[in-house]
């Protein structure tokens, strides 16, 4: 079974949504930043002020929320399905199942959550005119406005993992045609934004002769150094698909032709070109069922395979493991990570109409990723693309 991100809440844009049990130390940190702070502005209010702090950290959450429906539903009309919303210590991501879009899709996708944080603080702003400042509702509906300009303003900055860095990386992209150079230009963006954000938490207070904030500086370290890995992440990922850019599904995929699972293998190999081709089993609906193992028949005698069903020779598929070929990348990284799944090990490929057109075994893509690193890795090579 696959394990869950977390505790399931609902379902977005199709999605499962998920809040991690992580999300309970964030919870845990503003209830004790933002409790005495509201037991002192309503000392009426006592212990309760920690209940309204701990309302603090589900308006939190539900900003965040609102962020990541956006991102997928937005992605969703783009070509990008989410597989999942997961509500983080880190805030939350939406995890798409493949990258479909183009740059402006991918731009429209990024900037989908800042945008609803600023329709959502613009909504709370105009409900917060109607109540008294000095009120549990009024201090709720501060907090969501301030929240969510934060959280707006904060994504927006130009560099990965945030989702301004997706502006740099479309730029990039569209200008050179290649993702994997706007990824990289995306991390190393990022990457500066990290150490700024460090080097203001560390120096700022100093420069303007102050004495620090020990835990503000702590807490704003940390947001740098996970937007540093983030942003590395992004520029190994550009490169490693720099690398992967000759493979593509042309080179990877066997063609194949349907053959009645029920008929002997003996026809199946003469329909599949003595095994030129490879050889799918499909039920009377045309349906795929297997795949011909070739390796289990090769030797076998003449009138052993007039006698042997396809059936009885054939490495069944897997759930999921037809999928027509127009949804998957032409090449790439992208198309790695969609067809890398160990629970497949191959995949039936169909054409517009939902027949049968080519096989793609695992262990094919891997040899081909495999050889790929390899040639990367060589000093010859190396010398000869510089």
């Amino acid at each position: 079974m696959t394990r869950r991100p977390g505790l399931p809440i609902g379902r977005a844009a199709g999605a499962p949504v998920y809040l991690s049990w992580t999300w309970a130390l964030v919870a845990a940190f503003v209830v004790l930043t933002f409790g005495p702070q509201i037991q002192r502005a309503l000392p009426h209010l006592g212990a309760g002020a920690y209940a309204v702090a701990l309302g603090y950290a589900v308006l939190l959450a539900l900003s965040v929320l609102a962020h990541d429906i956006a991102h997928a539903v937005v992605g969703r009309a783009f070509g990008d399905r989410a597989e999942e919303i997961v509500l983080t210590l880190w805030g939350g991501h939406t995890q798409f199942r493949g990258p479909q879009a183009g740059p402006w899709g991918t731009v429209a996708t990024a900037m989908a959550g800042p945008l609803a944080n600023l329709a959502v603080a613009g909504l709370a702003w105009l409900a917060a005119l109607t109540l008294p400042t000095a009120s549990v509702a009024g201090l709720l509906l501060d907090i969501t406005v301030w929240a969510n300009l934060l959280l707006a303003a904060f994504n927006a900055l130009p560099g990965m993992p945030l989702d301004g860095g997706r502006l740099v990386e479309s730029a990039v992209w569209a200008s050179t045609g290649s993702r994997d150079r706007g990824l990289v230009a995306a991390g190393w963006s990022g990457r500066a934004i990290a150490v700024l954000l460090v080097g203001a938490a560390l120096a700022g207070p100093l420069l303007r002769g102050q004495r620090s904030d020990l835990l503000m500086s702590l807490l704003l370290a940390w947001v740098g150094v996970i937007l540093w890995r983030g942003a590395g992440a992004s520029v190994e990922r550009g490169r490693w698909g720099g690398r992967l850019a000759v493979l593509t599904l042309a080179s990877l995929e066997i063609p194949a032709v349907a053959v009645p699972a029920e008929g002997s293998v003996a026809h199946a190999l003469r329909l599949a070109d003595g095994g030129r081709r490879a050889a799918v089993a499909v039920d009377a609906t045309g349906t795929p069922r297997g795949v011909l193992d070739l390796t289990a028949v090769v030797h076998r005698p003449a009138d052993e395979l007039e006698r042997t069903p396809v059936s009885a020779a054939c490495t069944a598929l897997a759930p999921g493991a037809v999928v027509r070929r127009a949804d998957l990348p032409a090449s790439g990284a992208d198309l790695v990570a969609r067809l890398g799944e160990p629970d497949l090990p191959v995949r039936v490929l169909t054409d517009a109409r939902d027949g049968v057109a080519s096989v793609l075994p695992r262990d094919t893509l891997l040899a081909a990723v495999h050889a790929t690193r390899h040639s990367t890795d060589d000093p010859s090579a190396k010398e000869n693309r510089a």
